[in-house]
């Protein structure tokens, strides 16, 4: 079984190793959506597999890093693509919530990346 749980946060960022005068090398922001995929067996006794509100409370420290903030300011995030959020946030997480299978990352609605770990 795999549960996902989304989150949104909004954020400004520039992305400084694209070519000179390209448009996400200015100063933007945007409002992402985070989705956490959490996969496992599901609890004979519960019904589930993973509590949403566990999810929610193990995020929440990532999450008050990441909203309204400069995300180019956070240690491993200095070139903030969607792709290295997505790894940044995977490193995070991985070792508190083993069971997450990827993390999607959407930087607008029709773009975005899904990270599956190492």
């Amino acid at each position: 079984m795999e549960i996902y749980k989304d989150f949104t946060f909004e954020a400004a960022h520039l992305l400084p190793n694209v070519p000179q005068g390209h448009k996400c090398g200015r100063l933007h922001g945007h409002s992402f959506l985070i989705r956490l995929y959490i996969a496992g067996d599901i609890d004979p006794h519960t019904g589930w597999l993973m509590d949403f509100s566990d999810i929610k409370q193990i995020f929440k420290p990532i999450y008050e890093q990441l909203d309204h903030n400069y995300l180019n300011d956070i240690p491993g995030l200095e070139n903030p693509t969607s792709e290295n959020l997505a790894i940044w946030i995977w490193q995070q997480l991985k070792p508190i919530l083993s069971a997450l299978s990827q993390v999607e990352v959407r930087e607008t609605c029709t773009s975005g990346c899904i990270y599956r770990g190492e």
